[in-house]
């Protein structure tokens, strides 16, 4: 059976890594469904790459990675938590256990009947995609917090200074949450 990992990846970086791993461990080559939330939503400071940039950061960082096999699956937002988690079994191939940390999704696959595992987060200040979307805005520091294949992308998509544009065009904007 399949494993269902939830997130937005804006960016991919090695926090998300780790845990892809650990979870591809667990399951002992079992595929794992990595879901590009709010792939709809992109050029914003909480969400700055298009679903195709995060597809593609996740398929370099985890090409050759043990575990797998990986389908990476955008999945737009619905706005609408009481069907969410039905619109996502409308729209991927059966899975039997969620991956989140998310407590909204975390919420709403329970009461869906779904077994859901809280992935074990490392050093989250640091791997935490807020903080590498500074780091990128800046263009300081952040190349050590994705992994080189993210980098090099990133750097082909003038991400740095995206990030900076945003950041400035986005400031003072509340801060929507939805899984």
């Amino acid at each position: 059976m399949r494993g269902l990992l939830v997130g937005r990846f804006q960016p991919f970086h090695l926090g998300h890594r780790a845990v892809v791993r650990e979870i591809a461990a667990e399951r002992s080559g079992a595929s794992l469904l990595l879901a590009i939330g709010s792939a709809e939503e992109s050029f914003t400071w909480k969400n700055p790459f298009t679903a195709g940039e995060r597809f593609e950061m996740i398929d370099r960082a985890l090409e050759g990675t043990d575990g797998g096999p990986f389908h990476i699956v955008p999945v737009a937002d619905i706005r609408r938590h009481a069907q969410w988690v039905h619109y996502l079994e409308s729209l991927l191939p059966e899975f039997d256990r969620v991956y989140t940390n998310n407590p909204l999704t975390r919420l709403l696959f329970e009461r869906a009947g779904y077994t859901v595992v809280r992935p074990r987060l490392i050093e989250r200040r640091r791997f935490e995609g807020e903080h590498v979307r500074r780091c990128l805005a800046a263009d300081r520091g952040w190349k050590p917090l994705v992994p080189r294949s993210v980098a090099e992308f990133l750097e082909t998509i003038e991400a740095p200074a995206r990030l900076s544009m945003l950041r400035s065009r986005d400031s003072g904007k509340a801060p929507q949450e939805t899984p």
